[in-house]
């Protein structure tokens, strides 16, 4: 079964749900630390593809329409793919969380309009995001590079990323950070995209941290190099978001859905193994590679157990170089990771390394911090020293993704009030 007859299975299963309510209007939050958040998500409006798209394609475009049900439903090529909840859980009260399709005023305006979002920023101190597709399209955009008629994929996914920078993005243009998605079906026309994105703004894009599953040629495969090039070139940072490759841990066909969501990070930890060991960081030295939404505490093992296959290295197996770096070193060198909630992973920044680790909220999906990120970083950071504080809220993503830092206001204001927090802490 297709995902697609996968998802629309379960929304005809689940139904509409009879009841649409919404948390109380949150109070901005106490202000521990201004955040650049690495990882959240949009949902894109029904006229994405309107006046975007060459004339030739204009009766063939991916559009959207009001189904029976009352949710709007975007045809692609014949397939009919449902909005999800899950795009826009955010404000929502966590018992009506359902597979079940949506409606855009079933959800927070935040979730689609890229102005409001500006709002539920500020309540939460979230200074900057970083925005990556809807499930509609894949976090690495899948939906395009598989479309049947190749050039309207390829159309197609142009359309979205000028949607991107120049509605998303360009309504707030501090506060967001632009990402790109990539034309998979082609490394060389993607690598052109790069260089062409590169020059109208974009600072990132977003990859699948294993093309395989989705046809596509894997990271060992040097069929990427155009592509890895080019990022490198242009200082253009790969976001690797875990499930974009459509695979997901289940380990029983009995598992149930709290399993998969547990094992979560296992994806990056599988990716980052590949990543490192394919060599790609090697003939790229420059790449800036993030784990979005991998978590961090899992870093520590991983560093372990990348020290033991290197001491085991002649025993067999791909080896490594003599004259590289080591790949305990490549991980600190090119790869950068991504915390929702990880408490145990500020207790070993050391290992992890202080200049590697980066904030993110995940709104408006189902493991958003939202409304209560500042109070998530402050119960995890509070032990740290100020100066770290602000290297993994806000200072590591400025520097990674070459973004501006918080207003000089909005860090003053922070710092006296979590020294004021603490030494009331302290008295107590």
């Amino acid at each position: 079964m297709s995902l697609d007859d996968y998802l629309e299975k379960k929304v005809r299963e689940h139904g509409r749900g009879s009841a649409v309510s919404f948390i109380p209007e949150p109070d901005p939050e106490p202000l521990f630390c201004p955040i650049i958040s690495v990882d959240d998500h949009c949902l894109e409006p029904a006229n994405l593809f309107e006046d975007r798209m060459p004339a030739k394609f204009k009766d063939a475009a991916p559009f959207c329409k009001e189904m029976d049900d009352g949710a709007p439903w975007w045809h692609i090529e014949g397939a009919r793919v449902p909005i999800l909840l899950v795009n826009g859980a955010s404000g929502r009260p966590m018992n009506e969380w359902a597979i079940s399709a949506a409606r855009l005023d079933e959800m927070r305006t935040a979730i689609w309009d890229p102005a409001a979002r500006v709002h539920d920023m500020d309540l939460v101190g979230v200074w900057a995001q970083l925005c990556f597709p809807s499930l509609v399209w894949g976090f690495a955009g899948k939906r395009f590079s598989q479309m049947k008629d190749q050039e309207l994929g390829l159309a197609s996914l142009r359309a979205y990323n000028d949607w991107m920078i120049d509605e998303w993005c360009a309504a707030a243009p501090e506060r967001y950070i632009p990402c790109q998605l990539p034309w998979l079906s082609d490394a060389e026309v993607a690598a052109q995209l790069i260089y062409e994105n590169a020059a109208r703004g974009f600072r990132s894009v977003s990859f699948s941290e294993n093309p395989e599953p989705l046809g596509f040629p894997n990271v060992y495969s040097s069929t990427w190099d155009p592509f890895f090039k080019a990022c490198e070139e242009t200082g253009t940072v790969i976001n690797l978001h875990v499930g974009s490759s459509g695979v997901s841990q289940v380990p029983t066909s009995d598992s149930a859905e709290e399993v998969t969501v547990a094992l979560f990070p296992v994806s990056g930890l599988e990716a980052l193994m590949d990543w490192v060991y394919s060599g790609v960081c090697l003939r790229f030295p420059k790449l800036k590679i993030a784990l979005s939404e991998a978590g961090v505490s899992w870093v520590p093992m991983a560093l372990e157990r990348l020290a033991r296959a290197y001491r085991q290295r002649e025993g067999g197996g791909k080896g490594w170089p003599d004259d590289a770096p080591t790949p305990m070193d490549l991980v600190r060198r090119n790869f950068y990771f991504t915390s929702i909630e990880d408490p145990s992973a500020f207790q070993r920044l050391d290992l992890i390394g202080e200049d590697n680790v980066m904030v993110e909220t995940d709104y408006p999906h189902y493991d958003s911090t939202w409304p209560d990120c500042q109070e998530m970083i402050r119960g995890e950071m509070q032990h740290l020293d100020p100066a770290v504080v602000r290297k993994v809220c806000f200072e590591n993503a400025a520097r990674v993704y070459n973004h501006p830092l918080p207003p000089e206001e909005l860090i003053a204001r922070s710092e006296t009030g979590r020294a004021a927090a603490l030494a009331e802490a302290a008295a107590v």
